[in-house]
């Protein structure tokens, strides 16, 4: 018997190219594990710094068993990169605790493009992928205790 699991994805439009594949990974993957994602559980956001306030949002309501966050901040010519991948980082981390939910981490933090296309599907595998499995991993953990 397959359960089902209610799962939120959410995913940033920044870097959509990117941001878009890791999405279509990650729900394509839900899909071949028997627990496909209704489009009202899809939700996009301009960029991956307004995924943590989305996923304490989503977490607050009491109804997901995991919430996916996929996006891509790729280094540029400023600092501007460090302080969106810490705060993002801190922010998923920081709703994960609160709320006692797993909250993937599947933002892609790259020195440029060509290494972030690696990991949505290229050379370096897929991260969309594994945020998916690892929801599931953890969704089924979190219940066993």
């Amino acid at each position: 018997m397959t359960t089902s699991f209610k799962i939120a994805v959410i995913t940033s439009l920044f870097n959509e190219e990117i941001t878009g594949r890791l999405r279509d990974g990650a729900l394509q993957r839900f899909q071949e594990n028997g627990n496909p994602i209704a489009e009202e559980h899809i939700f996009n956001v301009p960029g991956a710094i307004e995924i943590p306030v989305l996923a304490k949002k989503l977490a607050a309501k009491g109804t997901y068993d995991a919430i996916v966050c996929l996006g891509a901040v790729i280094r540029g010519e400023t600092t501007h990169y460090d302080y969106v991948c810490s705060q993002v980082s801190y922010g998923c981390q920081k709703v994960a605790i609160e709320h006692m939910i797993p909250v993937l981490f599947g933002i892609l933090t790259t020195e440029n493009e060509e290494q972030a296309l690696d990991r949505c599907g290229g050379s370096h595998g897929h991260k969309g992928k594994d945020c998916a499995d690892a929801a599931l991993y953890m969704i089924k953990l979190m219940r066993q205790i």
